[in-house]
C-alpha cells in the first residue's frame, strides 16, 4: 500500500504554517490556567466527558470518498470511537450535541457547551480543495477555561480521509493524557476459520480499529506469528508452504513473498530488529532449539544461544541492545534477558507457572508476557529486570501480547474455553479496559505496528 505522501500537518500551534486556502478565522490562543489532564498510569475511575459534534463543511462538494457533509459526520464518529475505545473518555451521546456552523469552528459557543457536562470540546471541519485533496481541521477546547488547547489541520487524499480522523484523535489523546499517539496505526494477524482439525489460516492486515481490512495470503498454506517491519513495508512470518516450515517475508508494496530461512527442522517466531535490518528467530537443530539472527535481506543465520532446552520467542529492546526470550533450560518455561550478541544471559521471571511469548515495550520500561498456571493463560507485564510483575487479564485463554506504538495498550488473542476459536482483544496497562477487536473471521497472533508517518 502506498504510504500517504499527501498526509501533512498543515499547521499547528508549534509550527504556525498557514493553510493554502483560507480557514475559519481563529481567535488568539489562550493559555488555560488549569488544563484538564488524565492520569493514565494510575487508572481511570471517571473517564473525561468530551463533546465531539459533527464537523461542518464550508460547502457541500462531491469527492471520491463521498460528499463533504457526510464525511464531516463520519470523521466525528471515528474520533468519537477512538477516544471512547481508549477507556479514558466518555463522548457525549449525539442527542446532547449541538449543531456547529462552519463559522463557529474557531469560535465555540462556550455558554451552550458548559451546560452539557462536557469538560472538553472537539470541533473541526472538512473542505474539498481544488486539487482533489481534502483539508480536515481539528480543534480542542477546554470548556471551563474557554481556552483553545490544540489547533491542527491535515491535507489528505480522499482515499486517506479516515487517517485524518485518527490523526485528530491522536492529537487530542496526546494533549489530554501526555502519552504518545496510537490510533493511526495498523496491525497484522492470522485470520482463522474452519473446524479444529482443519483450520484455515491466512495473513491479514487492518487499521487498529478494524477498518481497511485486507487478506494477504489465500489460506492454502498455514501461516503463523506475523510481524510488521519497523518501516511497515514488510511482514515476516512462519509458513508451512509445501508442508515444510520456513520463514518468509511479504513485501506490502510489491505484494510478493520471498523465502528467508528454509529448514527441514522447525523454525519459530520470527521478529524484526528495531532497525529492520535483521530477523530474530528460533530453530531446532539436532534436537536443540536455539535463538538465531539472520539479515533481513538474506544470508547465513548466526546462533545466539546454546543452552540445552528450547529457547524461543525472542523480542528486541527498543534500542536493539538486548533481547528477552523464553527458555525451559531451568526445567520450566521462564523469561530470560541477554545482550543482542547472546552474552550475559539472565533469568528475570520467578513466579509460579510458566512464562511465554515475551514482548518488549516500545517505551523500553516493561516486558509483556503470557503466564500459564492453573490451566489458564493470562497476560501480564514486568520490568526488564524482572520486578513489578502485574497480571492484566483473568480469562481462561489469553495469549500472545503485542504493544501499541505508545506502549500503553496491549493487544492479544483470547480463546473461550472449549471453543477453539480465538478472537483479538486489547487491554490497557490499568487492566480495566479490555475489549474485543472486530474482525471478519476468528483472529490470533496479532502484531501491532508503529504509528504511521
Amino acid at each position: 500500500m502506498k504510504i500517504v505522501p499527501t498526509l501533512a500537518l498543515a499547521f499547528s500551534l508549534a509550527g504556525g504554517t498557514a493553510y493554502a486556502q483560507t480557514p475559519p478565522v481563529a481567535p488568539p490562543v489562550q493559555v488555560a490556567e488549569e488544563d484538564p489532564v488524565i492520569d493514565v498510569v494510575g487508572g481511570i475511575s471517571a473517564p473525561m466527558p468530551i463533546a465531539i459534534p459533527v464537523m461542518p463543511t464550508s460547502a457541500v462538494a462531491a469527492t471520491p470518498a463521498g460528499s463533504t457533509d457526510v464525511l464531516g459526520r463520519q470523521l466525528s464518529e471515528i474520533i468519537t470511537n477512538d477516544l471512547r475505545n481508549s477507556g479514558l473518555f466518555t463522548p457525549l451521546s449525539q442527542d446532547r450535541l449541538l449543531p456547529v456552523a462552519y463559522s463557529q469552528v474557531t469560535a465555540p459557543a462556550y455558554h451552550n457547551w458548559g451546560a452539557t457536562g462536557a469538560q472538553a470540546l472537539v470541533q473541526g471541519y472538512v473542505r474539498a480543495n481544488g486539487n482533489g485533496s481534502l483539508t480536515v481541521g481539528c480543534y480542542l477546547y477546554d470548556i471551563a477555561s474557554r481556552a483553545e488547547m490544540i489547533r491542527e489541520g491535515f491535507v489528505v487524499s480522499p482515499a486517506d480521509w479516515r487517517r485524518a480522523a485518527h490523526k485528530c484523535a491522536d492529537a487530542i489523546y496526546t494533549r489530554l493524557t501526555g502519552e504518545g499517539p496510537y490510533f493511526d496505526s495498523q496491525l497484522v494477524y492470522v485470520a482463522e476459520q474452519g473446524p479444529k482439525n482443519r483450520r484455515r489460516k491466512q495473513l491479514a492486515i487492518m487499521d487498529q480499529d478494524g477498518a481497511n481490512h485486507r487478506f494477504i495470503t489465500n489460506g492454502q498454506s498455514i501461516v503463523l506469528t506475523p510481524r510488521l517491519s519497523p518501516k511497515q513495508n514488510q511482514i515476516v512470518f512462519m509458513s508451512y508452504e509445501n508442508k515444510r516450515p520456513s520463514i518468509r517475508i511479504y513485501d506490502l508494496g510489491s505484494r510478493t513473498t520471498r523465502l528467508l530461512v528454509d529448514n527441514a527442522s522447525l523454525t519459530f517466531a520470527p521478529r524484526f530488529s528495531p532497525n529492520g535490518q535483521n530477523v530474530l528467530f528460533s530453530m531446532s537443530v539436532a534436537g536443540n532449539t536455539d535463538l538465531y539472527t539472520v539479515p533481513a535481506a538474506g544470508g547465513t543465520p548466526r546462533r545466539l544461544t546454546s543452552a540445552p532446552g528450547i529457547d524461543t520467542g525472542g523480542s528486541y529492546s527498543p534500542d536493539g541492545s538486548k533481547i528477552v526470550f523464553e527458555s525451559d533450560r531451568g526445567g520450566t518455561q521462564q523469561l530470560y534477558v541477554m545482550n543482542a550478541d547472546g552474552s550475559d544471559q539472565k533469568r528475570i521471571s520467578f513466579g509460579g507457572g510458566r512464562y511465554a511469548t515475551p514482548a518488549w515495550s516500545p517505551r523500553g520500561d516493561l516486558v509483556a508476557f503470557t503466564r500459564t498456571g492453573g490451566g489458564a493463560f493470562r497476560i501480564g507485564v514486568m520490568s526488564p529486570s524482572g520486578g513489578g510483575e502485574k497480571l492484566l487479564t483473568n480469562s481462561w485463554g489469553d495469549e500472545g501480547p503485542t504493544w501499541s506504538p505508545n506502549g500503553r495498550v496491549l493487544m492479544f488473542f483470547r480463546t473461550a474455553q472449549g471453543s477453539g476459536r480465538p478472537d483479538l482483544w486489547s487491554v490497557d496497562l490499568t487492566g480495566v479496559n479490555a475489549r474485543k477487536i472486530p474482525t471478519p473471521l476468528d483472529g490470533s497472533d496479532p502484531s501491532w505496528g508503529p504509528i504511521r508517518p
